[in-house]
């Protein structure tokens, strides 16, 4: 007898258009959540979205983040326990929105995603992403109850940021490739549902490159279709696999040997070139993932991400130590 169960959790609202940031207010009214919210953000979101969306919130109380670190997801924690939040809100790009996330996952309580820049899926994914000394951590927390993603609003964020988020969902064709070999050879569980949800995304951009451009509001809609696919396709798996593979391990070990290069979106972009090499050969699809990176202007090569060849050679080389994670990396590839 088939006992075997799955609880997904998702967004229940997801808004996404132009001027939508000031229907936030009637978004979070749907959820019937208790309370003020505590916003929390960073200057530059503080500046372009901060005061349209206390207008939405009477007493609400707001919070600075500088950095993304532990210490700051503790602080956000103090400030909620001595406001007495009901929940948060992440306004901002992924530092603002991922400390909330932690914080509202400590406090058991509610958590609404606004972001400014389409960077990267974590805007409505359960996983958090925090830096600490020379390493990154991957945390699990609820997704948020909430996205509210202004088009025209993101469309004025900086490009960088933009194109590092179509990266790492680009990303998603070898992350997807890398779960089926570790199912295959390892009999780690594979969900055909989100695996195909999150390759459906990776081809979305792909097919589209040519139509991303900088200013362009429809790519933010795009962009940020595409980020909340991602999201939605890991909290199916209860798993980052479906967008997280060899590329993201060589991104985190690259974040060790080479600290602030470099965006992490266009990291695991250069990476997943790389290891939809190593899957299919001279043949494979690595250059189709090249020209759409090339196409929305995001690095391709190692000397447009800032670091040497030396520095890639290393992270590819040792990215399979960092965690239990198989991929086509194996046990590790030599530098031959």
């Amino acid at each position: 007898m088939f006992e075997k169960s799955t609880w997904i959790k998702l967004p229940r609202n997801v808004l996404v258009g132009h001027g939508v940031l000031d229907q936030l207010g009637e978004a979070v009214d749907e959820l019937y959540l208790s309370g003020e919210p505590l916003i929390v953000t960073s200057p530059s979101p503080m500046r372009l979205a901060g005061d349209r969306v206390r207008a939405q919130f009477e007493g609400a109380d707001t919070i600075t983040v500088e950095e993304a670190s532990f210490e700051s997801v503790e602080r956000v924690v103090d400030a909620a326990e001595t406001h007495e939040a009901g929940f948060l809100l992440g306004l901002g790009g992924g530092k603002p929105v991922d400390i909330a996330k932690m914080a509202s996952d400590h406090l058991g309580i509610g958590f609404v995603s606004v972001p400014t820049a389409a960077s990267h899926d974590g805007i409505v994914s359960g996983r958090s992403s925090i830096p600490e000394g020379d390493t990154r951590h991957s945390v699990a927390a609820d997704p948020p109850l909430a996205v509210v993603a202004d088009t025209e609003l993101l469309s004025k964020a900086p490009w960088e940021l933009t194109t590092a988020g179509c990266a790492d969902i680009i990303s998603n064709y070898t992350a997807v490739k890398d779960w089926r070999l570790a199912n295959r050879l390892k009999n780690v569980e594979y969900s055909e549902y989100a695996g195909a949800l999150s390759e459906m995304t990776a081809e979305m951009l792909v097919d589209n490159a040519d139509s991303i451009k900088q200013g362009l509001e429809e790519s933010s809609w795009l962009v940020v279709k595409a980020l909340v696919s991602s999201g939605v396709a890991m909290s199916i798996a209860a798993s980052s696999r479906p967008a997280s593979g060899a590329e993201h391990l060589f991104s985190h070990q690259l974040d060790r040997i080479a600290p602030g290069k470099s965006l992490h979106g266009h990291q695991v972009g250069v990476g997943s070139i790389m290891t939809e090499f190593l899957h299919s050969g001279e043949k494979g699809e690595w250059r189709d993932i090249r020209d759409a990176l090339d196409g929305i202007d995001a690095p391709t090569t190692a000397r447009e991400l800032g670091v040497s060849d030396a520095e890639v050679v290393e992270a590819l080389t040792t990215a399979h130590s960092i965690r239990d994670r198989y991929t086509i990396l194996g046990d590790g590839i030599t530098e031959e």
